[in-house]
């Protein structure tokens, strides 16, 4: 036992002592020492056995430890494992027409990333280099990614340590936030509406000649699971087409079955013009992103140089990875059991809601959800503030810490908690994880003020 907290201490110090953390305060940090993992858990060195309730991030959408991947990128190596980006390779082809097959409308042609921000970056490139037009519109509460032109084009506040330094270009708009809607509308189709016609007079305002692409995310994630109003998406292909502006879906965290579609962009029946893919495309077994483009694109660039490259651009080892996680998900039905196991979720909230007051609302697809944490559910004031930092945090870091406590992993910020478990769990291990959540809002619904 000496040896073993030994060797689990040896591991944290090196960690901490050669490797910076992201997102955080270098000193005084706590990381999970994680031994091993399997299906929808993972367990430290210690023993202890965690409730993987957020696929890691968002990410790991077959669930932990699977084999298949394991013998497909030993497979791939014993073959080649890295060539230059100029070449081919048979396992490049196939995940490119497989990405194909799965996408929406005529998204035909995959550049591979290496991540989802390179993979927004090179989406952000190619409209500006299609359309000769400089601009792109984003949303406020977004997130795509933490180099300096995705996190110039979200509205996630991590930015603001860099807003002097970010990316010029990216112009932003409200969210149609129907729980907190900007314009008090009275139904969230009201909502899209209002957005729309927000949307489209900061496009005249910004001048239409001058904005390549609305850059939207498929479905919305980390800022806190805002649900599209069903003609939100089909309004901006509209607007777009109406002012000859690309639209791109960022579907790098809603990608892969996460939202019981293939892609969030599925539930609106649109088609973008780009679509930035990673995260759920490996299921984090490899890195690997993809900026995808409709034929119409690609057949511009056949001529016109394209200025884009990455050394490894297209890996033999990652594209290998991916193309068996693509398979996973198909040949285990994990689209449509995302579907299936997202509306038990929805079904056994009703309970969670009912017995905690401090739940404001809820709002999931597939699944891809999270609680908003109110201190009153009808003046709607966040139990925890937009951006908590230092003593306006804590009461987040204990629930944070409370549903560590009691062995779960997700994500927890500001007032929300999320629920984004792999794709194969199980009804059982969604009553599992609810009740361990129902626990934890015990210490929220303290501080609810009736």
């Amino acid at each position: 036992m000496i040896g073993v907290t030994s060797k689990a201490a040896e591991i944290i110090k090196n960690n901490k002592d050669f490797t910076l953390f992201s997102w955080s305060k270098q000193a005084g940090l706590n990381p999970l020492n994680v031994d091993r993992a399997e299906g929808v858990y993972f367990w430290d060195r210690d023993g202890k056995k965690y409730l993987d309730f957020n696929s890691q991030l968002m990410n790991v959408n077959i669930g932990h430890g699977n084999q298949r991947i394991t013998d497909a990128v030993s497979r791939q190596m014993k073959e080649i494992s890295f060539i230059y980006p100029g070449a081919v390779t048979d396992v490049r082809g196939q995940l490119g027409k497989k990405i194909a097959e799965v996408t929406p409308g005529n998204l035909t042609k995959t550049f591979f990333t290496n991540s989802g921000a390179e993979a927004i970056e090179n989406a952000i490139k190619i409209a500006r280099l299609y359309t000769g037009r400089k601009k792109i519109l984003c949303q406020y509460r977004a997130y795509h990614g933490a180099t300096y032109g995705a996190i110039s084009a979200g509205g996630d506040p991590r930015k603001h340590a860099v807003d002097d330094q970010q990316a010029p270009g990216f112009v932003r708009v409200e969210n149609p936030y129907f729980y907190r809607c900007p314009w008090n509308s009275n139904s969230m189709e009201e909502c899209g509406e209002l957005a729309l016609r927000n949307l489209e007079q900061v496009i005249n305002y910004e001048n239409p000649s001058s904005v390549a692409a609305i850059l939207m995310e498929g479905e919305s994630g980390s800022s806190g699971c805002i649900k599209y109003p069903k003609n939100y998406w089909k309004g901006l292909r509209k607007i777009a087409d109406k002012y000859g502006i690309l639209l791109i879906s960022d579907e790098v965290m809603s990608g892969f079955g996460r939202t019981g579609k293939w892609f969030g962009v599925d539930h609106h029946d649109v088609t973008p013009d780009i679509m930035a893919l990673a995260k759920g495309l490996t299921s984090g077994y490899l890195p690997l992103g993809g900026t995808v483009v409709t034929d119409k694109i690609a057949e511009a660039f056949n001529e016109k140089h394209l200025t884009i490259g990455l050394t490894y651009s297209a890996h033999a080892v990652c594209c290998a990875a991916g193309l068996e996680n693509v398979s996973i998900i198909q040949n285990n039905n994990l689209v449509e059991n995302a579907a299936l196991k997202g509306a038990y979720l929805e079904q056994k909230m009703l309970a969670l809601i009912e017995k905690h007051p401090s739940i404001g609302d809820f709002r999931n697809t597939g699944l891809l959800g999270c609680i908003e944490l109110v201190k009153n559910r009808k003046t709607k004031e966040q139990l925890i503030p937009w951006n908590a930092q230092g003593d306006q945090a804590i009461l987040s870091g204990q629930i944070a810490s409370k549903l560590k406590e009691l062995g779960m992993f997700t994500f927890v910020k500001w007032n929300f908690i999320f629920m984004a478990p792999p794709l194969i769990i199980t009804e059982d291990q969604i009553d599992e994880g609810l009740e361990i959540i129902s626990k934890a809002l015990e210490i929220a619904d303290q501080h609810y003020q009736a």
